[in-house]
This record gives structure tokens, C-alpha cells and sequence, in this order.
């Protein structure tokens, strides 16, 4: 793997007044509680999961909670496949599950093999889902599986060790996947080569003012980052060599360890870990939520 450094801004890019609260769940009912997940589903609501394996969806305006599922365990990341299926990786299972959108049927997908089972990215090209494993906390070890979107047949796709893989997203011409290592600080960049195996991987961006959890892509292919600690949001050019602050909390209250993140249009919301919202913050950009880009 290549080593490849940046230069940090010196200021925070947006201004915490364009930061707010989207949906407050310490009393809803059903209750939000300490949400790792966020994705903007086809329906345009907001999709969430929670530390009881509880998967909610929040209406677009913010007014009102939906519980939909549940595993009984403890859901991470969340992927839509279009109108037909939500996968939802889940930490007590280690597993990931499939949520059927049209009967709301969840079953199990994978068979037994992944440690944690922490984020997955549809890649619909070619008939897959790819899955982090975070390994063990603070032991590095492999890596990515894939999983056959028809069968749930997988196997360890990337078998280099990463230090705790966390977020992913595949750029938008689906030639890499983009893998955060949460205690490595970093973004690693795998390229996808012929029959879509892993084609070496470089390190896009290193040494991050952070512990990077969550990624999403705008528009103009440029990295958003949730930083777990400290709570705010990073941004990095897409060649990797500039890394911003874009938005910072630091009273962690607004931004309360915000892990996965998902842009709706200029919008672009955050879980929030250590409380009971997801937060919504109006940008200077653009992205779609993932199941627009397949």
C-alpha cells in the first residue's frame, strides 16, 4: 500500500448555525436510541438504526417516527437495493440482515463467517453486497466480503488486514471502493479490476484530524467524513490530499459522535452515537442518497 499525505485547512468551513436537530428521539415513541446508522431510503424518509437492532425510519419533515423491524440485536449500517430490499449489518449477529421493502419480511442474509459485520455497499453492477468487517476492536485484521445479492453465498473479498474497517462508498464510475480505518485514521482506496476482484489498494488519505466512522460522496466526488471522535464532519478532496474540517460540534451535543452519514440533495444527515437525534446540516454541495447512483 502507498502512503500519500495531505495538507489541513485552518479553518472550520461551515458554521455550526447550519447544524440542527432533524428529529429528537429520547421521548419519541418508539424511542431513538444512540443511532449508528443513516440512509435516505426511496420512500425519502430517513432511515436509522439503533443500539436494540430496532430499524425506524423518520418521516421527511422530521415530524414522526416509524418502527419497521427489529433483529433483537444491535444494528450498524444500512443499504438500500432501489425499492426491493434494505440490508442492515448487525453487531450481535454478526450478520447482516435483509429487510423485503414491499412485505417488510426480515430474514437473516449471510451465513456465519464475519466477525463484525459493520457497513455494506450495494455494488449493483455486479450482482453483490459488500460488507466492512471491523475484525476485533483494537486487533487489525481482514477486511471486505462480498455477498451474492441472489444466493447470500460470500466469501473474504479483500484479505488484507485493516485497522478496525468501518464506512465505505464506491466512487461513482464503480472502478474502487473507498474503506475508512477507524483506529488507522485513514481512507483506503481499492481498485476493482477485471471480474471485480480487488486490483491493489493505495492509501487515499492518512493521519486524519479524527476517527473516521461514516463516508458519503457529493457531487463533485468530493469525501464527507463523521468523525466519531471528535465530533464533527471532515472533508476530503478527491485525490485525497486535502483534508478540511467542514463542521465541528465542540460541546458534542449537536454533533454527539456522529458515525454514518447520508446526503439528500444539500442536505446531508448524521447519526449520532452518544445521543438520541440525527442531525441535518445544510451544505454548500450537493450528493444523492446511494441507491440513485446504481
Amino acid at each position: 500500500m502507498s502512503e500519500y499525505r495531505f495538507q489541513t485547512g485552518e479553518k472550520t468551513i461551515l458554521p455550526m448555525e447550519r447544524a440542527s436537530v432533524f428529529f429528537d428521539g429520547i421521548f419519541s415513541q418508539p424511542r431513538l436510541q444512540h443511532p449508528e446508522g443513516v440512509a435516505i431510503g426511496p420512500d425519502e424518509w430517513v432511515w436509522c438504526s439503533s443500539e436494540n437492532g430496532q430499524i425506524l425510519r423518520i418521516a421527511p419533515d422530521g415530524t414522526s417516527i416509524e418502527e419497521v423491524a427489529s433483529t433483537g440485536g444491535f444494528t450498524l449500517g444500512l443499504a438500500f437495493e432501489g425499492d426491493r430490499a434494505l440490508f442492515v449489518c448487525d453487531l450481535k449477529h454478526a450478520a447482516v440482515f435483509r429487510l423485503d421493502l414491499a412485505t417488510r419480511r426480515l430474514a437473516r442474509f449471510t451465513q456465519p463467517g464475519i466477525r463484525i459485520a459493520n457497513y455494506p455497499v450495494l455494488d449493483a453492477r455486479r450482482g453483490r453486497l459488500l460488507v466492512s468487517d471491523s475484525h476485533a476492536f483494537g486487533t487489525p485484521g481482514p477486511g471486505v466480503w462480498a455477498f451474492d445479492l441472489a444466493t447470500g453465498a460470500g466469501e473474504l473479498w479483500f484479505a488484507e488486514t485493516l485497522d478496525f474497517a468501518n464506512g465505505m462508498a464506491l466512487t461513482h464510475d464503480g472502478a474502487a471502493l473507498l474503506v475508512l480505518e477507524s483506529f488507522g485514521r485513514r481512507v483506503l482506496r481499492i481498485a476493482i479490476g477485471a471480474g471485480g476482484k480487488p486490483a491493489g489498494a493505495a492509501v487515499l488519505a492518512d493521519g486524519l484530524p479524527g476517527v473516521p466512522d461514516g463516508i458519503a460522496i457529493d457531487d463533485q466526488g468530493q469525501l464527507f467524513v463523521g468523525c466519531y471522535e471528535p465530533s464533527r464532519i471532515l472533508r476530503i478532496s478527491p485525490d485525497g490530499t486535502r483534508v478540511d474540517v467542514y463542521i465541528e460540534d465542540p460541546t458534542a451535543h449537536l454533533f454527539a459522535h456522529p458515525t454514518n452519514i447520508a446526503f439528500f440533495g444539500s442536505d446531508l444527515f448524521t447519526a449520532n452515537l452518544g445521543r438520541w437525534h440525527v442531525t441535518r446540516v445544510r451544505t454548500d454541495t450537493a450528493g444523492r442518497p446511494l441507491w440513485q447512483l446504481v
